[in-house]
């Protein structure tokens, strides 16, 4: 028995020497950058980070994250320029906003290198830069079905947090959140901007301002973090309708604590490394998914924070 052994593992170890062999070689020079529209002050965009970096260690191959260091549309365009004339074998980008970003990205197309959008954007708006397809989430969809949502938990009014307002996915969570309720934005969104001190105070000028304001809506850590702090200072934590969208560790203890209803999760670990996977495969084995991925909405509540919980800002 052992010598059968001893030659079962002999064999296996010379089928499978060429395959790895020829795997290293494939991955050989193979490179993918990553552009988003985040500043560098914002911690989401950490997680992913994580993900292109664990799709390049398995699949064997070289990535890099570009962004621009203060959010500005017209800085990162330039970046998918400069990433394009390097030529890489791909570019995964955000599509932020259309009208600035479309240019760069179809003259990326057009020089040869393959393109995926993620994040921000829509699958018509990737077909229509010539991307191989689209993985994120669809905002208003989003947002709609947290206005839903919300609307059967009994809220009728609301003030939408939008940290990123040149951004129109941004507005578009706003928009879908105020049509899920069956009300006009109007007013109920502001634009907040992204100084934590600045976003706590005007958070707390506009209730002080409209006391009857039935839930709070933020876009993610950057606007969350300080609107705890405020509801905390006036004493609303708790008592006013909370939602959110994306994850943070402060997020997820404010749902821990039942500050927070729900956070919406988008699922940014898989946003990055999908792309990283299904483009390595499709060029070195010509196969491609058929169909854009949604990588989310889903709601994360106080039931449901376990792995949540133990992976916030580093895979959720």
């Amino acid at each position: 028995m052992a010598s059968i052994l001893k030659k079962l593992a002999l064999a296996t170890a010379v089928v499978t020497a060429p395959l790895m062999a020829a795997t290293g070689a494939s991955a050989e020079g193979e490179k993918y950058i990553l552009v988003s529209h985040a500043p560098d002050s914002d911690s989401w965009w950490n997680t992913i980070k994580n993900g292109i970096a664990l799709a390049g260690d398995q699949m064997g191959v070289e990535v890099e994250y570009r962004n621009p260091p203060t959010g500005d549309l017209a800085d990162m365009a330039r970046i998918i320029e400069q990433a394009a004339a390097s030529g890489p074998n791909g570019i995964i980008t955000t599509l932020a906003d259309y009208d600035v970003l479309s240019g760069p990205i179809q003259n990326a197309v057009a020089s040869g290198v393959d393109v995926i959008i993620m994040n921000s954007g829509t699958p018509d708006q990737a077909r229509e830069v010539g991307a191989l397809m689209y993985v994120g989430q669809p905002e208003y969809d989003a947002g709609y079905a947290a206005g839903l949502r919300a609307k059967g938990d009994g809220v009728g009014s609301f003030l939408c947090v939008n940290h990123y307002i040149n951004s129109p996915s941004s507005t578009e969570r706003c928009q879908g959140f105020a049509d899920g309720l069956g009300v006009d934005l109007g007013s109920q969104m502001i634009d907040s901007g992204q100084d934590p001190a600045e976003i706590k105070n005007r958070v707390l000028a506009y209730l002080n301002a409209n006391p009857g304001t039935e839930a709070v809506l933020t876009l993610g850590p950057t606007s969350a973090d300080p609107t705890l702090l405020a509801l905390d200072e006036n004493g609303m934590a708790g008592d006013i309708y909370f939602g959110t969208f994306d994850l943070g560790d402060e997020i997820v203890k404010g749902i821990k604590g039942g500050v927070i209803n729900w956070g919406i999760d988008q699922q940014p670990f898989l946003q990055a490394y999908l792309p990283v996977v299904v483009m390595t495969n499709y060029h070195r084995y010509g196969v491609l998914p058929g169909n854009n991925i949604n990588s989310g909405p889903g709601f994360v509540t106080a039931d449901g924070l376990t792995l949540v919980e133990k992976y916030a800002g580093e895979f959720r």
